[in-house]
């Protein structure tokens, strides 16, 4: 049976990546575990006792450990790079339903400091919350492609169900 995976995890996880962080999807139980680069680290040095760190961060340290030695156990969620934020605001861009607005903003995320200008325009047009929807809305569909390929049961809530249909219905209603 595939273990039930939920899907609001994934979503945060996604929405929070980072280059300082990395989310893992524990295989035995579906959780979703952060790491920071700072623990991973940590963990890697075999020579400093856990009891040289602080206790607040000494279990994260000692799951890092754990994904670090297993092979299996754990599965790396997206990170920035699959992400790919530039294509989910080119794609805004390109079915904004004010054309004139959405031309303007694919000729500011052209070159250099694209992501501060597109950021600045989409205030200034007053869009931002058009673009808060849309990007949580490519957020999800990542999250659930990813979790369909490695064939986990999505829930939302608390019934786990294997089919897209009820998930994407769920979404709406939350």
């Amino acid at each position: 049976m595939a273990l039930p995976v939920k899907l609001n995890g994934v979503i945060e996880a996604l929405d929070a990546a980072g280059d300082e962080l990395s989310h893992y999807l524990d295989r035995r139980t579906g959780e979703i575990v952060l790491i920071t680069n700072e623990e991973m680290e940590a963990a890697e040095e075999d020579d400093e006792p856990i009891s040289e760190y602080p206790d607040w961060q000494r279990e994260s340290i000692l799951k890092a450990r754990e994904v670090l030695e297993s092979e299996t156990d754990f599965i790396p969620l997206p990170d920035q790079s699959d992400i790919h934020e530039y294509k989910i605001m080119e794609g805004f861009c390109l079915e904004f339903k004010d054309r004139r607005v959405g031309e303007e903003l694919l000729r500011l995320i052209k070159g250099s400091g694209a992501f501060r200008r597109f950021k600045d325009a989409i205030y200034s047009f007053g869009v931002e919350q058009d673009w808060y929807q849309f990007r949580q809305a490519e957020i999800e569909k990542i999250a659930i492609e990813w979790l369909e390929v490695r064939r986990f049961l999505m829930f939302v809530g608390i019934q786990p169900t294997p089919t897209r249909e009820w998930c994407d219905t769920t979404m709406k209603t939350l």
